[in-house]
């Protein structure tokens, strides 16, 4: 696959792109290489990764606690304080290998040490690959509410490779594959009804498709890198999503989510917002529904947990002046902004999932 080039980085994949990480490498000369992992990633894709990259001779190992629920300040203060130990300057080089959590912590991480040091994203989960690396968003949550602390700081570089989608599971790929569902519904409704064809993904089935993914996340976040105008729309499901991703994470009576089932919940609810609010057609609303009742398990939620999930929103990064803004639909492959949405309408939502 072609290298895709953004106007602030490049994303790499296959085998050249280990290539491009050795050639940068060689001409940036870091003071010093820091791989930061999870306890999954130091077992299944550190040793691939090494032996691909040749970067075993001269590296710093810091390895976090794996999952969402360690992606907070506390965890981002030891890290801080390893980097301190090592000695690294700001001619140092981080390489944040792993999912999601690894290379949003990991990108935070390195845009504040010292005021900020260079950082490539090694994506090993299909989200990751296909959303978390990408666009210069870096973060963690904080309390019950995600993503609220952060910086946007691009990659220096990002590397894909799709052999390290060998050691997940498959509710892994299918939570990455909520993102890719969700890139052709807002952007390209080819794409959309390619993906909704594969109920039950295999990486060998993905691969050519991811490829598209990046594509498309990758022009919208051009347009827009700060996140002003179209780049929301890569919030469609998202609001509701996070809501009901941190309660779950929080509520010790709720089976926690993964981000891509949590966010395919989401996109459930807002394409009912969509119908109700902006047009999306009766026929549309239900092969959505229908989609994703395919791939996911449904989950259950009582009136007093909506309620709860309905308080998170207050905490949603969109909000402007109090006021909730959703990204919805007007037809599939094609959105609308900032649409305020009565809190009533949120509730039928939640009844319409049900069915």
């Amino acid at each position: 696959m072609k290298t895709i080039h953004t106007s602030a980085y490049d994303i790499n994949f296959g085998d050249s792109a280990y290539i491009a990480l050795k050639s940068y490498i060689n001409h940036k000369n870091p003071s010093k290489t820091i791989i930061i992992v999870d306890s999954n990633t130091k077992k299944l894709c550190l040793p691939l990764f090494l032996k691909k990259s040749d970067l075993d001779q001269n590296i710093n190992l810091i390895e976090i606690p794996n999952g969402e629920i360690n992606k907070k300040i506390s965890t981002c203060l030891n890290v801080w304080r390893s980097l301190s130990r090592i000695g690294v300057d700001r001619n140092s080089l981080i390489v944040n290998l792993g999912g999601g959590v690894v290379t949003d912590l990991g990108g935070f991480v390195a845009s504040t040490f010292k005021r900020g040091i260079k950082f490539i994203n090694v994506p090993t989960s299909l989200l990751a690959m296909v959303d978390a690396s990408i666009g210069g968003k870096t973060g963690v949550d904080l309390d019950f509410s995600k993503n609220q602390v952060g910086t946007m700081t691009f990659a220096e570089m990002v590397l894909i490779d799709t052999k390290f989608l060998e050691t997940l599971p498959d509710e892994e790929l299918r939570s990455g594959m909520a993102e890719m569902l969700k890139h052709g519904l807002i952007s390209d409704r080819l794409y959309w009804n390619a993906l909704k064809e594969l109920q039950s993904p295999k990486v060998d089935d993905l691969t050519p498709l991811i490829y598209r993914s990046v594509e498309i996340k990758n022009t919208i976040v051009n347009q827009d890198p700060n996140e002003i105008n179209v780049r929301k729309f890569l919030n469609f499901g998202h609001t509701l999503g996070h809501a009901i991703e941190s309660y779950c994470l929080n509520n010790k009576a709720f089976k926690t989510l993964l981000h891509g089932e949590a966010i395919e919940i989401g996109m459930v609810l807002e394409a009912f917002l969509s119908f109700k609010l902006c047009g999306l057609i009766d026929n549309d609303l239900k092969e959505i529904k229908t989609t994703f009742s395919k791939i996911y398990e449904k989950y259950k939620f009582k009136k007093g947990n909506i309620k709860s999930i309905l308080n998170l929103l207050k905490h949603d990064k969109k909000n402007t002046h109090g006021r909730i803004n959703f990204v919805l639909l007007e037809s599939i492959g094609k959105c609308r902004l900032d649409v305020v949405v009565d809190e009533k309408l949120i509730y039928e939502a939640f009844d319409y999932y049900d069915k």
